[in-house]
């Protein structure tokens, strides 16, 4: 096997093992492409309505804040229950959502309060279908394959971000944004057939045992395991401050660069390029690690400024690359860490916290968000959030030192001399011709 084929062959290798995930990865680019397509949609559509980046930030929340309340829940349904069941009820009520939108938008009858109605049962769906999809990945595959198909995972997701936000500008501008959620409510059918084309034999089932507390016990065991919880308090910070694009964007887009619905999907589509080229590199490399997660919430910090001051709308675009890679990095390694560690029958509930996290933080950061960006500027809303990536990735990797010298103190305490090894009369041992005791390291 040539090198090139080879390097195919590690970046694909769980997609090659599994009949399953293939059928997922496939179904996921067609539903994934028509979501992106619909957020673009619906923050333009937003846009229009109210001309409010605070309107921005409510739909948003709207969107993911029933994850903080429910997220925990969904996570032990998927825990306990037929996960490819769950996403096909899932998918299927994403699609209707999406469907009624286009109905309302195409009649003319779309009010504010009707499109935050959507947003809030897309958010309570979500709160059962992302830790469930999540967790499902690892019943594809084989432990050993997970990180590889959690990146491949995550390279469908972004891939999907170049197509989706892109067609969307081109529908906006051409035939109206109705055609986007349209689409997207048809997109469901490729996610729901692959499902049902699963083979159920070949998929490993990690079910979990009733318990009257199963929720508490999942959150005990997440916050007294600090392999897990130093991950999430990192991760909490950067979602709740610095991934408000969904908010930020689009005002950035009509305000700091002048730009239309066109300027706003080729922000998202090169964000999209940056992440897909990222997450095949990263399908083929080791496992996660915490040094790597705090690194990449530094350059995700650094890139965000950079973003943030582009004089010109080309400067933009080529940082966006930059950024989208960035991001996905920071995204792999994070939910790559929690899969890893996490044991099967706790997974779907470990999932659920990092979805709490990365969804449930937009709530509060989506708002704040769209007040700076609309009251300081889309500009200063950027750099905000990427001061704050910076900061804390630079903590993050500050506490890493410090506990591996930590670690290395006590490594090199354990090779040197007992404290015991001292000199001994010659009258004490008079048959050793050494004058002192042997360490513990020389004896063995």
């Amino acid at each position: 096997m040539t090198r090139v084929g080879l390097t195919v062959h590690r970046t694909f290798h769980s997609m090659r093992h599994s009949r399953n995930f293939r059928l997922f990865s496939i179904g996921q680019a067609i539903s994934v492409t028509g979501t992106w397509m619909q957020m673009v949609a619906t923050a333009w559509l937003v846009l229009q309505l109210t001309g409010s980046g605070v309107a921005l930030g409510v739909e948003t929340a709207l969107a993911f804040g029933p994850i903080l309340f429910l997220g925990a829940w969904g996570g032990m349904v998927a825990d306990r229950h037929d996960k490819r069941r769950i996403l096909v009820v899932t998918q299927t009520a994403f699609g209707l959502l999406a469907l009624t939108l286009f109905v309302l938008v195409a009649t003319d009858v779309v009010e504010l309060w009707l499109v935050f109605a959507v947003a809030l049962g897309q958010g309570i769906i979500t709160s059962i279908d992302m830790p469930t999809r999540q967790s499902f990945v690892a019943e594809m595959v084989e432990q050993r394959d997970l990180t590889n198909a959690v990146s491949l995972n995550s390279a469908v997701f972004t891939g999907t971000r170049i197509v989706g936000p892109a067609l969307a500008g081109v529908l906006i501008a051409g035939v109206g944004m109705e055609w986007c959620f349209l689409l997207n409510g048809v997109s469901y059918l490729g996610a729901i057939g692959a499902l049902s084309l699963m083979r159920r034999e070949e998929l490993r089932p990690q079910r979990a045992p009733r318990a009257a507390r199963a929720i508490r016990d999942g959150l005990r065991y997440v916050w007294q395991t600090r392999e897990l919880r130093r991950p999430l308090v990192l991760m909490s910070v950067l979602y709740l401050f610095s991934f408000n694009f969904s908010v930020l964007f689009p005002l950035f887009a009509e305000r700091s660069l002048g730009g239309d619905a066109g300027t706003l999907g080729a922000l998202f589509s090169l964000m999209g390029v940056g992440s897909f080229v990222a997450a095949l590199v990263l399908a083929g490399r080791a496992n996660a690690n915490e040094r790597r997660l705090a690194v990449a919430a530094s350059a995700v910090g650094l890139i965000t400024l950079v973003v943030a001051f582009a004089p010109t709308a080309q400067s933009a675009f080529v940082a966006m690359v930059a950024l989208g890679a960035a991001a996905i990095v920071f995204l792999i390694t994070a939910n790559s860490t929690l899969q890893l560690t996490a044991p099967p029958e706790m997974r779907g509930r470990v999932m659920a916290l990092y979805g709490i996290v990365f969804l449930g933080s937009t709530p509060i950061g989506g708002p704040i968000a769209g007040w700076v960006g609309e009251h300081l500027g889309p500009r200063a809303g950027l750099a905000g959030g990427g001061l704050i990536a910076v900061v804390t990735g630079a903590l993050g990797l500050w506490l890493i030192s410090r506990r591996d010298r930590g670690a290395s103190r006590a490594a090199e305490q354990i090779d040197q001399p007992s404290s015991r090894s001292i000199r001994q009369p010659a009258s004490v041992a008079p048959r050793d011709t050494s004058t002192t005791v042997p360490s513990a390291s020389a004896s063995r």
